[in-house]
């Protein structure tokens, strides 16, 4: 495998970028050694400045659902781009994509449109406090929800990776504001709200955790929360950035019978592209400014470009059978996996959802955070290593779902199966 570029690259990013890269789990910190840099990507595959190729599994973090450089996708944001980039005043492009949120996800009576999924959450939590009248904030532990002040408590995603659970940075004042759960414990979401209840204005959940690789709510879990959530006067919001439109087309919310009070979303709607939306019950989402009181905006929000990308991708994904198909390829990479490691007498565990897949090197089940810490890492990041010398690339940690698109079939599926073999022989050590 060739690294000459890439090295050279990283060197000069080190001295320019903090750590070398624009967002911590590029860096490979977790799983050592030094990253690659991206030349192009084509349905499964991802090219690197090196000239290698890689089957991918990260998606760019989720977006491409419908494989990289789509020739649909491309050729709307070509023919959008011809117009300009950028207007400063409304475009026709996002009452568009209003209407296909609003028409795909049945909660959202009204949408927002914001530039990434950070901006959502935010936006989505200030709804929450600014229409109940209270400041309290409940999520849960290994869930991210961007980098957000509020949110950087036991969060997930490259704070996990890092070991940097709580940030410098954050005022304790408003980390005393959020109040954190362990994933699926019925119970301490109960006692919580006999406790707390009054003074809680939202639960913010991401409702499969993508962000300490990927857990499952148990049966019932997400209801009981649906249940509390009414019972005592707060705000229920699903982060539905990576589930939104992948795990179904109406996104967790679908798959599961729940109905949030506000969603945020990203990945998919953007196709590629920097954007993310939050929504909601007519009577909340009006109370954002300028309908209602409480602030937010955005310069670039409903970005035509951007709208172009996930509406093409949207289309796609709304073809009859894409997420059945989807499922099938999911599982079969899973159990291939599972098989290989079986194979090698690895201990080994995937957890899988339409499009996303957690891997565990571990026995499992894997329902809670604390199971998930107890996923091997080390044998992760040398199976990490194995595979990407091998022409398949995972996220380079041990706490990030992946990601499957409709590119992937038949022909990648094996050819990872088949990597695996070795790796998880390299991985046992």
């Amino acid at each position: 495998m060739k690294t000459d570029h890439s090295r050279a690259l990283f060197a000069r990013a080190s001295q320019l970028l903090p750590g070398g890269v624009n967002s911590p789990v590029r860096a490979f910190k977790s799983v050592g050694g030094e990253p690659f840099f991206a030349q192009r990507a084509e349905g499964a595959y991802l090219f690197d400045v090196d000239g290698n190729r890689y089957i991918d599994y990260v998606g760019s973090w989720g977006p491409m659902i419908a494989g990289h450089a789509h020739p649909q996708v491309l050729e709307a944001v070509a023919r959008t781009m011809r117009d300009g980039l950028s207007f400063g005043v409304p475009n026709a492009l996002e009452v568009t994509m209003a209407e296909a949120i609003t028409s795909i996800v049945p909660s959202c009576d009204m949408v927002r449109m914001v530039n990434s999924g950070t901006e959502a959450t935010l936006s989505a939590i200030r709804v929450a406090r600014g229409a109940t009248g209270r400041n309290r904030i409940v999520k849960f532990e290994g869930c991210y929800h961007g980098h957000g002040d509020s949110f950087l408590v036991k969060a997930g995603s490259g704070a996990l990776t890092l070991g940097l659970p709580n940030s410098p940075g954050v005022p304790a004042a408003l980390a005393d504001l959020t109040l954190t759960l362990p994933y699926n414990d019925f119970d301490a979401a109960t006692k919580l709200f006999d406790e707390a209840g009054s003074d809680i204005a939202g639960l913010i959940i991401e409702p499969i955790v993508g962000n300490a690789n990927c857990i499952l709510p148990r049966e019932g879990y997400l209801q009981h929360l649906r249940e509390l959530c009414t019972r005592h006067g707060a705000l229920l919001i699903f982060d539905e950035v990576m589930t939104g439109f992948r795990v179904a087309l109406g996104g967790a919310q679908q798959r599961y019978g729940i109905t949030p009070d506000l969603s945020t979303f990203g990945k998919i709607i953007g196709g590629g592209m920097p954007v993310g939306a939050y929504g909601g019950r007519r009577d909340l989402m009006s109370q954002v400014a300028p309908s209602g009181p409480i602030y937010q905006a955005g310069t670039l929000s409903g970005n035509p470009v951007a709208m172009a990308a996930g509406l093409a991708t949207l289309e796609l994904i709304r073809a009859p059978g894409f997420h059945d198909a989807l499922e099938r390829n999911t599982h079969a990479l899973c159990d291939g996996l599972e098989a290989a490691a079986r194979e090698a007498g690895v201990a080994f565990h995937t957890t899988r959802a339409p499009g996303m897949f957690g891997l565990y090197f571990r026995e499992g089940p894997v329902e809670t955070f604390a199971e998930a810490m107890a996923s091997d890492t080390a044998r992760f990041n040398r199976f990490f290593h194995a595979m990407r010398e091998r022409g398949v690339y995972f996220a380079p940690s041990a706490f990030e779902a992946g990601f499957m698109s409709s590119a992937h079939g038949e022909a990648e599926i094996a050819a990872t199966v088949a990597a695996a073999c070795e790796a998880f022989v390299i991985a046992k050590g």
